[in-house]
């Protein structure tokens, strides 16, 4: 009952109900080892990725007035995607509340993207049952990048886009993405890449292709720079 408090601090909700958040950290592991007597979080995730998706929708529908329908649907999709759900997770340590089977937990569970953005969605799902829309609704927005068309490069995880578009406020600096190394046989190749401003290198990055070792860079030097990615 303490980690739930700590919990209920972090997202700044307090539940009448405690069984709801209680099975929404119940991974399918840890419901599976207990049988009969606990079940899985799946349903409340299902649950909350629709409520999800009703809040992110009307938020973008209700601030972006200019934004086309193809533009709404593309920035709603970057904003629910297990990515983002991972990043918001860790936002609030969902982790260490979460309660695992002992081979999951034995195995990385805890840290694991797509269980972490499952019980994200789960966690949305109790808060909604809860106490109301409008209160999965607060919870939500909390999340939300601002400005989101400006960053929308770095929303989408286009890192060399959004580090240009930083670049290109001041024409006189210049970009530039130079290739280390290039190691491993043609089918499993690993590349490393640097990006330098003004001969300057701002981030390193590694990849199985140039392209994604570019980006990588381009990651490292938005992060040296303040940006979240």
């Amino acid at each position: 009952m303490e980690a739930f408090s700590e919990l209920e601090k972090r997202i700044n909700y307090t539940f009448q109900n405690r069984e709801l958040i209680y099975e929404a950290l119940s991974h399918s592991s840890y419901a599976n080892e207990k049988k009969k007597q606990r079940r899985s979080n799946e349903r409340l995730e299902f649950l909350g990725d629709s409520v999800l998706s009703v809040v992110v929708s009307q938020y973008l529908f209700t601030h972006y007035p200019d934004l086309p329908e193809g533009e709404l649907t593309k920035i709603r999709a970057a904003l629910v995607c297990e990515k983002s759900l991972h990043r918001f997770a860790l936002q609030i340590g969902l982790g260490e509340f979460l309660m695992l089977g002992k081979g999951e937990e034995h195995t990385g569970g805890r840290e694991r993207p797509s269980i972490l953005a499952d019980a994200f969605e789960a966690v949305i799902a109790a808060i909604y049952l809860d106490g109301g829309l409008e209160a999965a609704r607060k919870h939500i927005l909390r999340f939300l990048p601002k400005n989101i068309p400006e960053n929308r490069s770095l929303l989408f995880g286009d890192y060399k886009t959004a580090l240009q578009e930083v670049i290109q406020k001041n024409p006189e600096e210049k970009v530039e993405y130079v290739l280390r190394s290039e190691t491993g046989p043609d089918h499993d190749k690993s590349f490393v890449v640097e990006v330098c401003l003004n001969s300057n290198v701002i981030g390193k990055g590694n990849g199985k292709s140039k392209k994604e070792a570019e980006q990588m860079a381009a990651k490292e030097a938005l992060a040296l720079m303040g940006y979240e990615t």
